[in-house]
C-alpha cells in the first residue's frame, strides 16, 4: 500500500484548522478525561473537566481510502511540530468539532507540548504511552454534552482537521504554482 508523507510549504501552509472529538481517532490513541473519577491527581476539589491525550503522532502510518484507492499518510516529526505551532499561532485554540462535522463551542487547547523525552514527560505521569515527537494537549471542556459523552466513551480521542501538501505525489518543484498548491492540498478527516 502506498506511503504518503503530507507535510506543511513555508510558503502556502494552512496546517490545523480544528481539533475535533471522536469516537474511533484515525492515530488510534485514546485520550484520558482528567477527573475526580479518573486518575487522581494531587488534591483536587472539582472536576478539571480536562480531556487530554495525542494530537498528532509523528511517523505512523494513518490509514486513508478515496474512491477505490487506499493509502496511508504520515507526518514526520519537524510537520508535527510545526503544525502544533501553527495551530497555536493562528489563534486556532477554540476550533472544534465533534467527529469532523458539527462544530461544538466550549471546548478550548489550554496545554500543547510536544513530547521530547518519554521517561520524563508528563504522557508517563498519566500512564500514555507515545513516541517522541508527539503533539500533546489538553482541552479544556466546558461542553456538557460533549463532557459526558467523554465520560461515556462515546468519544475516545482527538483528530485534526487541516491541509498540508503531499509531499511524494507532488514534489516541492510542482508546488512552486498556485494551481499547483491547491492541487496538493489535502483535507485531513477521520472516517
Amino acid at each position: 500500500m502506498k506511503l504518503i508523507e503530507l507535510i506543511l510549504d513555508d510558503d502556502e501552509a494552512i496546517g490545523v484548522e480544528a481539533i475535533s472529538v471522536v469516537e474511533n481517532p484515525a492515530i488510534e490513541s485514546d485520550f484520558i478525561a482528567l477527573n475526580k473519577q479518573g486518575i487522581q491527581l494531587a488534591e483536587i476539589s472539582k472536576e478539571k473537566r480536562l480531556l487530554m491525550g495525542a494530537l498528532l503522532i509523528p511517523n505512523k502510518p494513518i490509514y486513508r481510502k478515496s474512491g477505490t484507492e487506499e493509502y496511508h499518510i504520515f507526518f514526520s516529526k519537524e510537520t508535527v511540530a510545526k503544525a502544533s505551532q501553527m495551530y497555536l499561532q493562528n489563534g486556532n485554540q477554540s476550533n472544534s468539532t465533534l467527529e469532523h462535522e458539527s462544530e461544538l463551542k466550549g471546548l478550548t487547547l489550554v496545554e500543547s507540548w510536544i513530547v521530547e523525552d518519554k521517561e520524563k514527560d508528563k504522557t508517563a505521569l498519566y500512564g500514555l504511552d507515545v513516541p517522541v515527537g508527539t503533539w500533546m494537549g489538553s482541552v479544556k471542556c466546558d461542553n456538557d454534552e460533549v463532557y459526558k459523552m467523554a465520560k461515556e466513551g462515546t468519544v475516545k480521542g482527538f483528530s485534526i482537521e487541516g491541509y498540508f501538501a503531499d509531499k511524494l505525489e507532488k514534489p516541492k518543484a510542482e508546488l512552486s504554482t498556485e494551481e499547483g498548491i491547491l492541487d496538493a492540498l489535502i483535507k485531513i478527516l477521520s472516517e
